[in-house]
């Protein structure tokens, strides 16, 4: 049996205690993307469509995994390297088998994406089976042209706000990741568009680009505590974004 919920390492590791990738792949195609280098694929491969495909055998593998870990409080998280609402799930519903087999165990699971409402919409039956489920979205910009620019096939910004909305009228457990910061002041301006129905807040700086340099990070880490501290929010500041603001 192959190993497909997995204890997340390093910068991964700070977001979720155990984790589960069901696609190879992602179209959304995000510049800031990590998930080509993490698994030893070309990025432009990675974001072709011809080379997005389920995992093979994955809810095979799944279904004998989440037997045996029935029960177990700990959060699973869907996806670190794959969007689980990414366009070819609406097709394939792989996301939607695998959350019937981690609901009928019992499992506690977090959707990260950046797919957009509509997964939520399809999918809210199961999600909201386990009080302890969370819906979280990936909020880098405000401005539609800029959020195409960065992640060109993800849903607008407008439409992961929207489904925020949706999983807290649910029941579900909210939180977003400021990560990566692209610009300071579209996520101040994200922070005060969407706290009134968001749990918690994790952030985390640029990396591996050039406009990382050209940002204060000590001042954007002052700024960003003394406005979710003013609003009351729970969050969570990334080791990285810590080191690069000392």
């Amino acid at each position: 049996m192959k190993t497909t919920i997995y204890e997340p390492r390093g910068k991964a590791g700070e977001y979720a205690p155990l984790a589960l990738n069901l696609y190879k792949g992602c179209l959304h195609g995000c510049f800031y993307c990590f998930a080509p280098s993490a698994t030893f694929a070309d990025r432009a491969t990675f974001h072709n469509p011809a080379y997005i495909k389920p995992r093979p055998g994955i809810l095979e593998d799944l279904e004998k995994q989440a037997r045996l870990m029935a029960g177990e409080s700990r959060e699973i998280l869907l996806s670190f390297t794959s969007d689980p609402y990414q366009p070819l799930e609406k097709e394939a519903l792989l996301t939607r088998r695998a959350l019937e087999i981690l609901m009928a165990n019992n499992l506690t699971v977090t959707i990260l994406t950046k797919g957009g409402a509509w997964g939520l919409d399809r999918d809210r039956d199961l999600l909201t089976a386990n009080g302890a489920n969370a819906w979280s979205v990936t909020l880098t910009h405000d401005d539609p042209d800029m959020s195409e620019e960065w992640e060109p096939c993800a849903a607008l910004p407008q439409g992961r706000i929207d489904s925020l909305i949706l999983a807290k009228m649910s029941g579900l457990k909210t939180w977003v990741s400021f990560e990566p910061v692209i610009d300071p002041e579209a996520v101040y301006r994200l922070l005060e568009a969407t706290h009134e129905f968001v749990d918690l807040y994790k952030v985390g700086k640029l990396n591996y680009h050039p406009l990382a340099k050209e940002i204060d990070w000590r001042r954007f880490k002052g700024e960003i505590e003394e406005r979710l501290a003013r609003l009351g929010k729970p969050y969570y500041l990334k080791k990285d974004l810590l080191e690069a603001a000392a």
